[in-house]
């Protein structure tokens, strides 16, 4: 799923779940040529820049304190996720010794694939900047760089989150990591390397560690755009097969022996409400593709119109992606699209008894075979998302504790 590239930016992409395959046009190395890499005692760079609150901020804001933290950071990636709570509570306890603190969102919406967006609600829009700072409950300046993203080039971001802490004279003292921990759980955190470095500047002392690397997503350049659209293309040209199943498929599917969340959907053709819902449904499945998650359809139409409902999914762009090809190879499957034309009593015992009756009708298949939630008639995809993101939840998941 993640892809490596070993170069002097990859520090950049430690953990994220965005890396590139290849270098979009513009960029080198995933990057843009002009970057530029702090030292240590270089000046922050200048800035002025919309926040959140409606106003613009420039760098002299936040002069005239101890020291000063500027935060890159985003809406959509895990690891920026992870800091969420230990930000704020840092912000509350630095900001009484005389700690500036501005966080900057990098990132430009092109720059995103859709199936980088499996880990949260929100993309990287300027729109979405401030529900995702409401939702965290940050006191902080939260401000946009995404339409230009000169500040970012200025500084060096190299992924999210990214920290450059400089002295009262404005000189960089440290860069890097916010802490050494990419989970949301506390206890993960062993080396806290942005507080060590505030506290390292108040007591007038050097900075222990004065360069870290950076975990989390790799900067969304607006540049890569071009690689997205590729990939999306791609999915809309991918071919679909349809697969007659009978009611032991069904419990098979509803049983769901793998590790991955399934979303089964029920639907037909001539269902109007099915038929108007399904690209919020494919676009749900390219949101997750990231994830264990596997979208299920399974068509009520009759045998003789399998054609037309393969046809329909095809036009839909709801061809499976090569990971999700994977892991129904690996089960002995060919598809993820189904006709079922046996009663609505052996549909409803073999997936869900108590479907009501009419379609669409969606269940969120946990692994195991439990339904873990279920919703009869067109599905909201905002709801849905969260739904689904409460189970799978917005960050990375430790490796489980093996005991010898």
């Amino acid at each position: 799923m993640f892809k490596k590239s070993f170069n002097l930016i990859w520090t950049a992409c430690l953990v994220s779940v965005g890396l590139w395959a290849a270098d979009a046009p513009g960029l080198v190395n995933g990057n843009p040529p002009d970057i530029r890499t702090l030292k240590v005692g270089d000046t922050a760079p200048d800035f002025d820049l919309p926040g959140i609150d409606g106003k613009n901020h420039k760098l002299s804001e936040y002069t005239g304190g101890e020291v000063l933290v500027v935060l890159f950071t985003s809406n959509h990636c895990p690891t920026s996720h992870s800091i969420e709570k230990r930000l704020q509570r840092f912000w509350e306890e630095y900001k009484p010794k005389g700690v500036k603190l501005v966080a900057i969102n990098p990132n430009h919406p092109d720059g995103l694939s859709k199936d980088e967006l499996g880990y949260g609600e929100f993309g990287d829009s300027f729109a979405e900047m401030k529900p995702y700072a409401e939702k965290n409950h940050w006191t902080f300046d939260y401000l946009y760089d995404g339409d230009k993203q000169l500040t970012a080039r200025a500084y060096g971001c190299l992924a999210t989150p990214h920290v450059f802490i400089f002295d009262k004279k404005l000189q960089l003292r440290y860069a890097g990591r916010f802490d050494d921990s990419r989970f949301y759980d506390d206890s993960t955190v062993k080396s806290k390397d942005a507080q060590n470095a505030v506290d390292a500047i108040l007591a007038g002392k050097p900075v222990p560690v004065e360069f870290t690397k950076p975990m989390g997503c790799s900067t969304k350049w607006r540049e890569k755009k071009a690689l997205h659209d590729a990939k999306h293309e791609a999915w809309a040209k991918t071919p679909v097969t349809v697969q007659v199943a009978t009611k032991e498929d069904l419990a098979q599917l509803r049983a769901n022996p793998t590790n991955k969340y399934r979303l089964i959907n029920v639907w037909a053709t001539w269902c109007t409400p099915c038929v108007q819902e399904f690209p919020d449904l494919v676009e749900i499945s390219r949101q997750f593709d990231m994830r264990d998650f596997e979208l299920v359809t399974i068509s009520l139409d009759k045998a003789e119109d399998k054609d037309k409902a393969t046809a329909f999914l095809f036009k839909q762009a709801a061809g499976m992606s090569k990971k999700v090809e994977s892991t129904v190879k690996k089960e002995g499957r060919t598809t993820n699209h189904y006709l079922f034309t046996g009663s609505t009593d052996d549909l409803a015992a073999a997936l869900d008894k108590d479907m009501p009756g009419p379609i669409p009708h969606t269940i969120l298949v946990a692994p195991g075979g439990e339904i873990v939630w279920r919703h009869n008639g067109p599905i909201n995809r905002m709801d849905t998302v969260n739904v689904i993101l409460d189970k799978l939840n917005r960050f990375y998941a430790p490796a489980p504790v093996t005991k010898k």
